[in-house]
C-alpha cells in the first residue's frame, strides 16, 4: 500500500514555505517549537498508519448497521482505531491549555488531521465534527456550558455533531421547521426532524453533544427566527434525552461515518414532564445561525482538507502504481522484441500525474495557507485581525469547493492511470474516488459557495476583501519578477488577477442580480483557479535556488499549472463578461 500522504511535501509546505517556526514567537504559541511540530505530525502519521489506514477497505466493506438493540454496530476494527485516537488526546491539540488542550497552531492540526483523512477518511470525521463542535462552543458558551460540555469534548469522552439539514429544507436552512419553545426551568424543549448527520449516533463515546439549529418564537420570518441549542443524548444527570435515530443512510463513500436521519422529541425517549428533547440556549436567542457560522466555516476548510486528502492519497496510489506496471512501448521504439516499459514512461501517463500533483499538492498547500492565516489572526492587533478574517471570508467558498472540484479530478484521472484495475474494489483508487464524490455537496454544494463568493464575499465593504487579495497577489508578483524562472508565471497571474477584478466590476454594474449571479459557478471555478496559480508560484519562489528532485518536482507541477490550468481563465472569464443568459434563458419544459 501507498504511503497516503508525503511527509516530505509537508515539511516543505510547513517549514520552508509558511515558516510555522515563527508562530512561535507569539505568545500563545510561545511553549512550543519544531520539536514539539515534528513529534505531533510522528505521531499523527504513526497512528493513522497503524490504526486508520488497515480499517479503511474494512469499513468500507462492512457499513454500519442497527442492531436489534436499536444500536449502531461498527466494525471492531473501527472502532479499536477510533479508541487509539482518543487515547492519544490529538482532539485536544489547538485547544487552550486551560481547557485542557495544547494550545497548538491550527496549521499544525490540519497538518496532522490530514493524515488521518487520507489513511481512512470516513474515521477521521468523528474527530473532525467533534473539534468543530468545541470550538464553537468554547467561543459562544457559558463557563457551565464549557465546563459541562468542552472540556469532555476536548478530552474524547464525548463526541459532537452539526444538526443543521432537513429532509424538506435540504441547505436552504431559512426553510426549516425544526422549533424549539422554553420550558419553565429555562431550558428549552426542540420538536422537529434533522437529516444528514454525520456521526449523528453511535456508541463510540460516552455522550453525543449535538449543535441543532431551531426556531424560535418571535424571531421573524426565514433565518431571523433561528436560534443555536446544545441537544445532548444523555442530559447531564445521565437521563436518556429524547433523541431518537430513525434510521442510517447508505452512501456511495465514506461508509465507516454513521449518516442518520434523527428525530428530537417524538417521544421515544421522555426525559421531561414537556414533551420535546431538552436543548440548551447557546448564546441569545435569534443568533443562532451567525453563530453555527463558527462551526460551517470552520467545517468547510475542514471539507476541503479532506477532499485533498483523497486527492493526495490517490495521486500516492497511481505513482506507485505507475512505476511498477509495465506495458507497451516508446513510441518511437520499431522493435517488437523490446520489453515492455513501467506505464511512467509514457508521456500521456506523466500528464496525468502531473495533473494531479498540481492539483493535490496545490490544494494542500492553500488549506495550510489558509489555516495559518487561522493562526496569525488568533494572535494579531485587532486591526490586522480584522484584515486577515476579511481575507479568510473571501478566501473560504474557494478553500472548500476548489479541492472538493479538482481533487476528485485527480482520484478519476489515479482510476486513469491505473487502468482496467482501476475501476476495481481491489485497488484503492476506486474507494477513494467513491469517498471524494461526497465532498462537492458535503457543506454546501458548488452552486451555493459561487452565490456566496460572487454574491457576498467579492462585494462585502466595497470590494475591500477583494482589493486585499489582488495586494497579497501582487506582493508575490513583484518578488516573483525578479526570478528569471518565475517572472513569465509572474505576468501571466498578475494578468488574471487584473481581469478577474475588472471582470467582477462589469458583472455588477447590470443593475441585476439575478443575471449577475447567473454564473456564480464560474466565476467560483475561475477564481479559485486564479488563487491556486498564486500559491504555486509562492511554491516556486520557496523552491527557488534549491536543487534536487523533490524541488524539480515543485517546478514541473507549478510548470503544468501555469501552461495547462490557468489558461482555462481566460474563456471562463470571457463568458462572465459577456453576462451569458443561456442559463436565464432556457425554459423548463425544454429539457
Amino acid at each position: 500500500m501507498a504511503t497516503p500522504m508525503s511527509r516530505r511535501d509537508l515539511e516543505f509546505l510547513l517549514y520552508e514555505w509558511l515558516d510555522v517556526e515563527s508562530l512561535t514567537s507569539r505568545e500563545r504559541f510561545a511553549s512550543h517549537s519544531r520539536d514539539t511540530f515534528d513529534a505531533v505530525l510522528e505521531l499523527s502519521a504513526d497512528l493513522a498508519m497503524k490504526c486508520f489506514a488497515p480499517a479503511n477497505k474494512i469499513g468500507d466493506a462492512h457499513e454500519p448497521y442497527i442492531g436489534d438493540d436499536g444500536k449502531v454496530v461498527l466494525p471492531d476494527e473501527v472502532v479499536a482505531g477510533l479508541e487509539e485516537f482518543r487515547k492519544a488526546g490529538l482532539i485536544a491539540a489547538s485547544f487552550d491549555e486551560e481547557l485542557g488542550g495544547m494550545a497548538l497552531p491550527t496549521v499544525i492540526r490540519q497538518a496532522s488531521s490530514v493524515w488521518f483523512q487520507a489513511a481512512n477518511a470516513a474515521m477521521s470525521s468523528y474527530g473532525f465534527l467533534t473539534v468543530g463542535n468545541a470550538n464553537l462552543l468554547a467561543e459562544y458558551g457559558t463557563p457551565e456550558q464549557i465546563d459541562t460540555w468542552v472540556r469532555p469534548l476536548v478530552e474524547g469522552r464525548y463526541s459532537g455533531t452539526m444538526c443543521l439539514s432537513e429532509p424538506q429544507a435540504g441547505s436552504s436552512l431559512a426553510d426549516i421547521t425544526t422549533k424549539a419553545v422554553k420550558a419553565g426551568d429555562g431550558t428549552y424543549r426542540i420538536t422537529g426532524t434533522k437529516m444528514w448527520i454525520s456521526a449523528g449516533d453511535h456508541e463510540l463515546t460516552e455522550n453525543i453533544v449535538h449543535l441543532v439549529l431551531a426556531k424560535t418564537p418571535g424571531g421573524g420570518p426565514g433565518v431571523k427566527g433561528i436560534s443555536l441549542f446544545i441537544v445532548p443524548k444523555f442530559l447531564p444527570d445521565g437521563t436518556r434525552n429524547d433523541v431518537a435515530l430513525v434510521g442510517l443512510n447508505h452512501k456511495m463513500g465514506n461508509r465507516a461515518t454513521t449518516n442518520c436521519l434523527l428525530n428530537f422529541g417524538d417521544g421515544t425517549f421522555s426525559p421531561a414532564a414537556e414533551p420535546g428533547a431538552v436543548g440548551f440556549l447557546v448564546g441569545e436567542e435569534h443568533r443562532g445561525l451567525s453563530y453555527m457560522f463558527h462551526m460551517m466555516n470552520e467545517s468547510r476548510i475542514g471539507v476541503g482538507f479532506l477532499a485533498t486528502a483523497l486527492g493526495y492519497a490517490g495521486y500516492q496510489a497511481s505513482l506507485e502504481y505507475a512505476k511498477v506496471r509495465t506495458q507497451g512501448r516508446p513510441v518511437d521504439q520499431k522493435d517488437p522484441s523490446t520489453k515492455p516499459v513501467p506505464i511512467i514512461e509514457h508521456a500521456d501517463v506523466r500528464r496525468m500525474l502531473l495533473a494531479q500533483k498540481a492539483y493535490v499538492e496545490g490544494a494542500l498547500a492553500f488549506g495550510l495557507y489558509c489555516s495559518k492565516l487561522v493562526d496569525e489572526a488568533a494572535t494579531a492587533s485587532d486591526e490586522e485581525r480584522d484584515r486577515i478574517n476579511l481575507l479568510l471570508e473571501l478566501l473560504t467558498p474557494i478553500a472548500k469547493s476548489w479541492p472538493s472540484q479538482w481533487c476528485l479530478e485527480a482520484n478519476s484521472l489515479a482510476i486513469q492511470v491505473h487502468g482496467g484495475y482501476g475501476y476495481t474494489r481491489e485497488f484503492d483508487v476506486e474507494q477513494y474516488y467513491r469517498d471524494n464524490r461526497l465532498n462537492p455537496i458535503h457543506e454546501g454544494a458548488h452552486g451555493i459557495h459561487g452565490l456566496d463568493l460572487l454574491g457576498r464575499k467579492v462585494t462585502m465593504q466595497g470590494g475591500a476583501a477583494l482589493t486585499l487579495l489582488a495586494e497579497r497577489i501582487g506582493a508575490t508578483v513583484d518578488r516573483a519578477r525578479e526570478v528569471p524562472e518565475a517572472a513569465g508565471y509572474a505576468e501571466a497571474l498578475q494578468s488574471a488577477v487584473d481581469r478577474l477584478g475588472k471582470v467582477t466590476a462589469h458583472i455588477w454594474s447590470c443593475d441585476d442580480p439575478k443575471l449577475a449571479l447567473a454564473n456564480a459557478t464560474i466565476y467560483l471555478e475561475t477564481a479559485g483557479h486564479i488563487v491556486i496559480a498564486w500559491i504555486w508560484l509562492e511554491q516556486v519562489l520557496a523552491a527557488h535556488g534549491r536543487s534536487g528532485d523533490f524541488y524539480d518536482g515543485k517546478r514541473a507541477a507549478a510548470q503544468y499549472f501555469f501552461r495547462y490550468e490557468l489558461p482555462k481563465t481566460g474563456p471562463q472569464l470571457d463568458l462572465l463578461a459577456a453576462l451569458d443568459r443561456t442559463t436565464l434563458d432556457v425554459e423548463p419544459s425544454w429539457f
